[in-house]
């Protein structure tokens, strides 16, 4: 069973940076896709970014420029250092990821994944 554990979240002003990060567990030698959503109140599931197994990178136009995923393998860890933030970044993110790759037209999709944590929760206020 694949475990998500994500760890980062503040509160921060607007323009500032946070570096969200994802610890997976449970995996074994399957290859791994996983992505970074956020959801805000009242509002729908959002894909950010996504990062395959072998590194392909996709990212929801908002973010394009701003926001970078990135995996570190030994330490089972994905990351999302998110700069030049806004009040509209605002959010609980979420860690999310499913076994194998995914077809990049999918890979922003919620329902394409599996395995979820449990939310950090990100605040721009000024």
């Amino acid at each position: 069973q694949v475990q998500l554990v994500e760890s980062g979240g503040d509160s921060v002003q607007p323009g500032g940076s946070l570096r969200l990060s994802c610890t997976v567990s449970g995996s074994g030698n399957s290859a791994v896709s996983k992505a970074w959503f956020r959801q805000a109140p009242g509002q729908e599931r959002e894909g950010v970014a996504t990062i395959s197994d072998g590194d392909s990178l996709n990212y929801a136009d908002f973010v394009k420029g701003r926001f970078t995923i990135s995996q570190d393998r030994a330490k089972n860890t994905v990351y999302l250092q998110m700069n030049a933030l806004k009040p509209e970044d605002s959010a609980m993110y979420y860690c999310a990821a499913v076994k194998g790759n995914l077809w990049t037209w999918e890979r922003l999709r919620p329902s394409k994944y599996d395995y979820w944590g449990q939310g950090t929760q990100v605040t721009v206020s000024s």
